[in-house]
């Protein structure tokens, strides 16, 4: 509720405005007193008192940098969104219309030009005009109105509320602002006043400045305002809240007719164009600019991760604070590593498959893609509205990446903390196994069975070198739909994604080398929160995806690696950040590592290539490209993955249940459609297929390199073996197996 005012300083009233007028004068007096110093000073008269209070006061306005959007781009200069506490975008004075400046000092100040930034002569008709009329005329000149501008701005910067609003300012709080004019008009030409006036002043809540303000009424350069545009926003700075022409259409359509007639009695305007300007409606064209990443222009969920990354950032400001302030005030321009083209291929492959509408709230769709042998993101989105609040279907957790930044609770990234990766963890055990000296057509015995409660597994990172399973009852691995038991070649047994092939793979290895080849590519735990990685969960289960919940950013990074044959890069999104003032930030350097040999990865990419063509992918159109892949899926179907790659980019694509405490997927609806029973390859991989066919071309791949022949000769396995029968070498046509069941745990 308004405070009551008083009848007696009410200035509606006669005896408020003889009192308003006494105050007036005694302003007057003391400038009076104050701007003929020399001459009181040299004459001794009865004005020294006033002379010293003018005299103590601040003569210098320490005028700060103006609060700047900051813009994020894509990698072709396109913009993803637009960041700001203030709308704001400073233009020099040719770049205005002079029509604006000329209805500005119509209605605001129209002896600019011949005061020295207080205007006494106005000052004093204001109080005859107040006193006089039902009208209430102000006296601030256009430099005093600067003045309180920077005042305030520097108030809200500290965050201080040092500054008194207009409602309720002390004579003193004028005379400092007017002495403060005074040293402007010595300070600034009568141009850059105006210039920085019409760069600062308010004309919504959060749109500050004359260009900023013609962009979202009329969606103009302030180069290109009418008669009647320009005196619409020369009547708005008075009260951007009373006159607003959004909110009080009527009073600020008079308003705007007030200033110009006041541009005509100032000869600015003829009458024919006076009364052509009067004759026309508001004619607003509201164009809003979003801030922040809710009103993205693109790709939101890579917006928050880009924001999330600066605030983590030292280099921008000591505290969060700081680092706030710097991204939503200093104009920043942030270059990023987002391919527009590829991530509107992937949200519409997404929204195909799960949008929004037709798709139950609990279930997430979400794709990253990194580019081998540079890690830069080229895709982040999902299925959810970037939306803070609890509608169906809003979310601002990013799917896509980890809970904190390097495992840092102090540098969180906005996730939900990953998922199981299910059979997508399959290649690190084929990976084991070839970097212990086997080979990928060595048959294995893959029939069902037990592993009993005690049984010991070679685990080279476990006390006394041995991995005890735990379990009461034992573990026991099954094969998708509970068949597919018997003897097939490693190779097969990823294709095909027999879980019993890859248990017994794993357990002639040791049981710690597909985790340590994982992590040593790029997967970690998305909830790590120590300051650092957790180790990846190792126990059997873990081989088929049970164990450690982890991102699909950090899988594209391990299996981006696979795709430039064993050069890890750390995920890179950012490539320039430069604040308006001219000061760059540091960004990332593209940082890649070998961390396991060519030959190695060219053997993985030998298995997950038949998985393309042979395998749960092998149905998949995605053009004549080389490509490598693998399905995945949790055991409690709550979880789905594909993942697919070359040399040009690798893209994880999940599709899961995200809720904590998730439950499986069948029943629910997604994309309009209920799936009694689903896998990875279900809906998932068609997905990625729809995001590739889109973009056919785009990052040609290079063919894959073949794997030494050693890594290809097949030997049966000596659990496969009869007593007495050596391990001799058996060359197995595999394109001629007749066991080309698709069946997929993962």
């Amino acid at each position: 509720m308004a405070a009551r005012k008083s009848p007696i300083f009410d200035t509606a009233t006669t005896l408020g405005k003889l009192i308003a007028f006494l105050g007036i004068s005694a302003l007057s007096g003391v400038l009076a007193a104050g701007l003929l110093v020399p001459v009181a000073a040299a004459a001794g008269t009865g004005a020294s008192a006033s002379i010293q209070f003018f005299e103590e006061l601040p003569a210098e306005l320490e005028r700060g940098a103006l609060a700047q959007p900051s813009t994020i781009l894509a990698a072709d200069g396109s913009v993803i969104a637009t960041l700001y506490e203030e709308n704001r975008q400073p233009v020099t004075l040719d770049e205005i219309n002079p029509t604006m400046v000329n209805a500005l000092l119509a209605i605001e100040d129209a002896r600019f030009y011949e005061h020295g930034g207080v205007d006494l002569q106005g000052i004093m008709s204001a109080v005859v005009s107040n006193v006089s009329s039902d009208t209430t005329r102000g006296a601030s000149t256009i430099t005093q109105q600067y003045v309180n501008n920077v005042l305030i701005d520097a108030s809200l910067q500290a965050g201080d509320g040092s500054v008194t609003f207009s409602g309720g300012k002390t004579l003193g709080d004028k005379l400092r602002e007017a002495k403060l004019a005074i040293a402007v008009e010595k300070e600034l030409s009568k141009d850059e006043i105006l210039e920085g006036y019409l760069n600062i002043v308010p004309f919504t809540g959060t749109t500050y400045g004359v260009q900023a303000a013609s962009r979202y009424f009329f969606d103009v350069a302030a180069a290109d305002l009418n008669i009647q545009q320009a005196a619409l926003l020369a009547g708005v700075v008075n009260g951007p809240t009373f006159y607003s022409p959004e909110l009080n259409p009527e009073r600020a359509l008079e308003r705007r007719n007030l200033v110009i007639g006041a541009m005509l009695s100032n000869n600015h305007i003829t009458q024919e164009e006076y009364d052509a300007a009067v004759a026309s409606d508001l004619g607003l064209n509201i164009t809003p600019t979003y801030s922040g990443c809710v009103g993205a222009a693109q790709a939101p969920y890579f917006c928050d991760y880009v924001t999330h990354l600066i605030l983590n950032d030292p280099a921008y400001g000591e505290t969060l604070e700081d680092r706030t302030d710097t991204l939503y005030r200093a104009g920043l321009t942030i270059k990023t590593t987002l391919d527009p083209v590829a991530q509107t291929a992937a949200q519409t492959a997404i929204q195909e498959t799960a949008d929004r509408a037709t798709t139950d709230p609990s279930v997430g769709h979400s794709m990253v893609s990194i580019e081998p042998g540079t890690g830069d993101i080229l895709v982040m989105a999902q299925n959810t509205r970037y939306m803070p609040g609890t509608e169906a279907g809003d979310s601002v957790l990013n799917f896509n990446v980890d809970l904190y930044q390097d495992g840092d609770p102090a540098q969180p990234l906005g996730g939900v903390g990953g998922f199981q990766p299910g059979s997508t963890f399959k290649p690190f055990t084929v990976g084991a196994w070839l970097e212990d000296g086997k080979a990928l057509n060595t048959v294995i015995n893959g029939a069902k069975r037990l592993y009993p409660q005690g049984d010991e597994w070679e685990a080279s990172c476990f006390p006394d070198g041995a991995y005890v399973l735990p379990d009461e009852d034992g573990y026991e691995p099954q094969n998708y739909g509970d068949i597919n038991y018997g003897n097939y070649t490693v190779l097969e047994g990823l294709a095909q994604s027999y879980n019993t092939i890859t248990m017994e793979t794993a357990r002639q290895v040791d049981l710690c080398k597909p985790f340590e080849i994982a992590a040593d590519l790029g997967l970690h735990d998305a909830k790590s929160a120590e300051g650092g990685y957790t180790p990846l969960q190792v126990s059997p289960s873990a081989l088929i995806g049970g164990g450690t919940e982890v991102s699909p950013l950090s899988q594209a990074t391990a299996y981006a690696a696979l795709g430039a044959e064993g050069l890890t890069c750390e995920p890179r999104a950012l490539t320039e950040v430069v604040a308006v003032d001219g000061t760059s930030f540091p960004v990332p350097e593209q940082t890649c590592e070998q961390v396991i040999p060519k030959e190695l990865a060219r053997g993985m990419n030998y298995a997950t290539e038949e998985v393309m063509e042979r395998g749960s992918g092998q149905l998949l159109e995605y053009g004549d490209v080389p490509m490598a892949g693998k399905t995945g899926t949790n055991d409690d179907r709550s979880q789905t993955w594909f993942m697919g790659y070359n040399s040009g980019m690798a893209t994880a694509t999940w599709l899961g249940n995200w809720k904590e405490n998730s439950v499986g997927l069948g029943g629910l609806q997604i994309g309009g459609q209920v799936y009694p029973e689903i896998d990875g390859s279900f809906v998932a991989a068609p997905s990625w297929e729809r995001f590739m066919q889109q973009i056919p071309d785009r990052y040609p791949a290079e063919e894959f390199v073949n794997p030494p022949q050693r890594m290809l000769t097949a030997q049966r396995s000596p659990t496969q073996m009869t007593p007495g029968e050596d391990n001799r070498v058996e060359q197995l046509d595999f394109d001629n197996n007749e066991d080309d069941d698709n069946e997929d745990e993962g």
